[in-house]
Formats: structure tokens, sequence, C-alpha cells
């Protein structure tokens, strides 16, 4: 822990909960590269690291749909399930890591000692480019207007994200998935976004500049969406200086 204690970690303290899944759909392997990207910044010794595990707990479930993965399965799991349309009522048989991760969820939002804050399930998209997120709609305006502050802050500190192709809707098509289910039944204080990145690339400067994207590349998105936590809950002051380089991945 660090001299004043970690805020998280101190008894009785409440803790802010930021929950992350990805690969829920076993052929979007761009998924597990972000997802890479987030842990491995969140375990470094970077001094925003530092920060960001004193003051917030991070729960990370890498991969959804192991047996869909290991079958080499597009979208679908062993069953045949698309796992990301039964959230509303996964059965611990045919969804059992669904199942586990709502389980968990639930616990989480009904235990008076946490503020479960933010659940981010991350997909990769086969046509649009950059990296996007898609949120929630609601009837509260000042809920509605607090939503947007992620992606904005995401979309200047990573250069491949596109705040212009983020969306906020309410699709029927989409009433099952983690974003949707989650979004409607976490409080007001909860955001609930599917981070998306392009299977192939990203523009820089217009429409005729699309860089490839590449391994490292995903998980440098992965890392800004972990330092993006930074800018959010305003700790920019606890960061030691000078920055240490963001450590490469693998």
């Amino acid at each position: 822990l660090s001299p004043s204690a970690a805020a998280n970690l101190r008894p009785g303290a409440e803790q802010k909960v930021v929950f992350i899944t990805a690969r829920v759909h076993p052929g979007e392997t761009p998924s597990s590269f972000v997802c890479q990207g987030i842990i491995d910044f969140l375990v470094s010794q970077h001094p925003i690291a530092k920060v960001l595990r004193d003051h917030l707990v991070f729960k990370i479930a890498p991969m959804l749909n192991p047996d869909g993965v290991y079958l080499g399965n597009y979208r679908c799991s062993l069953m045949g399930f698309d796992l990301n349309r039964h959230w509303a009522n996964p059965s611990p048989w045919a969804h059992p890591t669904l199942h586990g991760v709502k389980q968990l969820i639930i616990e989480m939002y009904n235990n008076p000692k946490i503020n479960l804050e933010f659940y981010i399930d991350i997909h990769a998209h086969s046509t649009m480019m950059n990296g996007f997120m898609y949120g929630n709609i609601f009837e509260d305006e000042e809920r509605f207007q607090r939503q947007a502050v992620f992606p904005k802050l995401l979309c200047q500190n990573a250069e491949d994200f596109s705040y212009s192709s983020t969306s906020f809707n309410r699709d029927a098509v989409k009433a099952g998935t983690g974003r949707r289910f989650l979004g409607g039944l976490l409080n007001d204080t909860s955001y609930c976004y599917t981070l998306e990145v392009s299977f192939y690339s990203y523009i820089l400067d217009g429409p005729t500049t699309a860089v490839p994207y590449t391994e490292e590349a995903y998980m440098k998105l992965g890392r800004n969406v972990a330092r993006t936590f930074l800018d959010y809950y305003r700790l920019n002051s606890l960061v030691e200086r000078p920055l240490a380089p963001t450590p490469k991945t693998r």
C-alpha cells in the first residue's frame, strides 16, 4: 500500500468498482488484446496505475466464452448460444459464465459498501473503423449527459477512439446484452458501455488516412481506457512526477 494506505482497502471503506468483461463473442479476437492492455497497465508500476489501484477496484473477466474460443466459433458458445443475448435470465447450465458474472454483479450491487460505478464489455466490430462505444438511453437528461463524459474523455486520450461513432440506443435487438440489461438493473450512478474496436483499421487525419490495427495498437487502446479513469475521477494531482513511460506490453 502507499504510505497513506489504499483508500479502497481501508476497513469499512466504500469501494468504487469498475467491472470489465471481454470475448463474449469468441471470434472477436481484438477484444482480448484491448483487455490485455488494460490488465498489463493496471498491474504495472506506472505512477498512474498505482493511483488507480489505490482508489478503485477493478474486476475483470477477460473471456466470457472460453468454450467458444477453444472450438474456434465465431459468435456462439459450445451449445450454440449467442451469450450476449442471455443476460436477462442466464442458465447456470447453458450459460454458466454469464450466470456466474451476473450473480457476482448482483452481490456487489446489493452490498452497501460497494458502489459499482462502471460496467464495460469489450467487443470487436467487423465493419466500423476506430474504437467507439455504445451506451444507453435514459429518460433523465442529466444522467444521459453524465453517461457521455467517459467516452468524451477517452476520445481525448486515444487517437484511435471516435466519439462521433459512439452512440446511445435502446434497440430491442440488443435488449439481452450486458450493457442493456445491467444499465436497467444498476442505479443512476452506474454507467454501462459496450466498447467496440475495429477488426482492421482506424482513421487519423482524414477519410483517406486509414491505419491498420496491430496487436500493440489494440493493447495501447486498452492502456488508454485504463488511464481515462484517472481523468474521470480527477486523480491527476496524485500522480508522482515525472511520469514514467507507458509500459510496453508483449
